[in-house]
């Protein structure tokens, strides 16, 4: 880790993660060296990874200031939240109403070491170390029923995260399970990675999947997010590549190749 030396013996540092590898290429230096070549491997054949986590978080950002600000949302739960970085989503909800309550969900030991640390002066803020998949588990977390009202409208974040989860667990089904549990008016965030070129979802699924050990599902196609969405209403601009989900400056960095993109949109239960 770049000028670190801490490095707890629950992780495994020869292994990358990707929620390192997201901070790594956001420009965070909660990494490893495993986490940075994997990443120069990912860059080789799709350049634009760089170019889309920053666009992918700065959406995130929009987002939760957008459902607080104009839809009155103050709980969030941010299914597979990765590593603390600037404007978090409870510093944004926070700062429309101090009284806005998050969870975190992670599964990387890292990221509850480093969320806990910055948010433990932070009483209407979690970090819970869980697998996404786990729903009852994390909805009935007791960090979570001392936060989240589940009568009351609820925000449940899935970004960039499903394509984590393999097919055989039906990403589809788990973004129902949270949507069951949620009260009308409650809002569903979803983007994922996906292409139109097979031999791209292909490279970044085997080669992800490799790199990871395991922990990682697929790069997919936009109608196979469409399906995350079965039974919700559609904000607009509908489901778009997230740069241009109500964009709030034209400054955004461009993607200059279109290998693949981070594809989706918010739903809300009526």
């Amino acid at each position: 880790m770049h000028g670190k030396s801490w490095s707890p013996d629950a992780i495994d540092t020869k292994v990358p993660s990707v929620a390192r590898m997201y901070d790594y290429l956001l420009g965070g230096d909660d990494n490893y060296q495993s986490d940075r070549e994997a990443c120069g491997q990912l860059l080789k054949q799709a350049p634009s990874s760089r170019v889309l986590a920053v666009n992918n978080r700065r959406f995130l950002q929009r987002v939760v200031r957008t459902l607080a600000d104009d839809y009155g949302i103050r709980q969030f739960v941010d299914h597979g939240s990765g590593l603390p970085t600037q404007n978090n989503v409870h510093q944004i909800a926070q700062a429309v109403d101090p009284d806005s309550r998050v969870v975190y969900v992670d599964n990387d030991p890292i990221v509850l070491a480093h969320g806990r640390a910055l948010l433990e002066e932070n009483d209407r803020t979690a970090v819970i170390q869980a697998d996404m998949r786990d729903t009852e588990g994390i909805l009935g977390h007791e960090e979570t029923v001392r936060l989240i009202d589940f009568d009351r409208p609820v925000a449940a974040l899935f970004v960039s995260v499903l394509h984590c989860i393999p097919d055989e667990d039906d990403p589809a089904g788990l973004v129902r399970r949270v949507a069951e549990r949620l009260a009308p008016g409650s809002f569903l965030v979803v983007c994922q990675l996906v292409s139109d070129r097979p031999e791209i979802r292909s490279f970044v699924t085997d080669f992800m999947a490799e790199a990871t050990g395991g922990h990682w599902g697929r790069v997919r196609e936009e109608h196979e997010v469409t399906e995350f969405f079965r039974g919700l209403h559609i904000l607009e601009p509908g489901l778009v590549e997230v740069s241009t989900w109500r964009p709030d400056t034209e400054l955004a960095p461009v993607q200059q190749t279109d290998e693949w993109i981070e594809w989706g949109g918010v739903g809300r239960l009526v």
